[in-house]
């Protein structure tokens, strides 16, 4: 094992994270690398090198999306004050601006990893399955990006004395959404050529970024009325 004055290999680098970071692999952070969030030095061969650094910078990612499920693009902006030694615990995703709602980053997650994050038990995790709040691929044990922020968020409501069959409302509120979108661009999607598909894709990201604000209007103004 190199010392902690040296240059590490990628080999090396993930032994010295795995026991904070059971799931970092090479792949990882070899993402990392390809979004830009690290740039390990090469060896004349070629080969990944990672100084002291290095493994601050990719502890400090890989707590950000553990901990705080930030998506990348949140993640490089806070970086940029974390490289200045500022706070970065302000930053609101909501003032970047130009997030892409359809765009949904990061990786799969582990059912182990969802439990661990959300702090859902097995039973609730189950229930949430069932009634549609959160999907997975067939019987395996992995969850979709974006998976983490819904346990979460369920956990809570769950916490607050809800059942997994109560926010079944929550997910027919969607899909009922969905439906008004699927047919605002039906007959862009319907068409074969890029431009079309384009065009479908920012009525879209447009008309998802106008439901959510009208809908957390709406809920404002409705749930006001409880206290009146």
């Amino acid at each position: 094992m190199a010392m902690d004055n040296e240059d590490l290999s990628i080999g090396e680098a993930i032994d010295l994270l795995r026991d904070e970071f059971p799931d970092v692999s090479v792949s990882k952070l070899r993402f990392l690398e390809s979004q830009g969030l690290i740039k390990p030095a090469r060896s004349e061969g070629g080969y990944r090198q990672f100084g002291r650094d290095d493994l601050k910078r990719i502890r400090y990612i890989l707590v950000q999306q553990r901990d705080h499920f930030l998506p990348l693009k949140v993640i490089k902006s806070k970086l940029t004050l974390w490289e200045r030694g500022e706070e970065t615990d302000d930053i609101d995703i909501r003032d970047l601006g130009d997030e892409d709602p359809l765009e949904i980053e990061g990786e799969p997650v582990l059912r182990a990893d969802l439990l661990r994050i959300s702090g859902l038990t097995d039973e609730q995790l189950d229930a949430l399955v069932d009634h549609g709040l959160i999907s997975r691929e067939d019987d395996t044990k992995v969850f979709p990006p974006g998976t983490a922020p819904i346990a979460t968020e369920s956990r809570r409501l769950i916490d607050l004395g809800l059942e997994p069959r109560h926010l079944r409302s929550v997910r027919l509120g969607v899909d009922r959404e969905v439906d008004l979108v699927r047919q605002l661009t039906a007959p862009l999607l319907r068409a074969t050529n890029v431009d079309a598909r384009g065009q479908a894709r920012g009525v879209i990201s447009s008309a998802a970024d106008s439901i959510q604000a009208l809908h957390r209007s709406i809920l404002t103004s409705a749930l006001r009325s409880l206290m009146d």
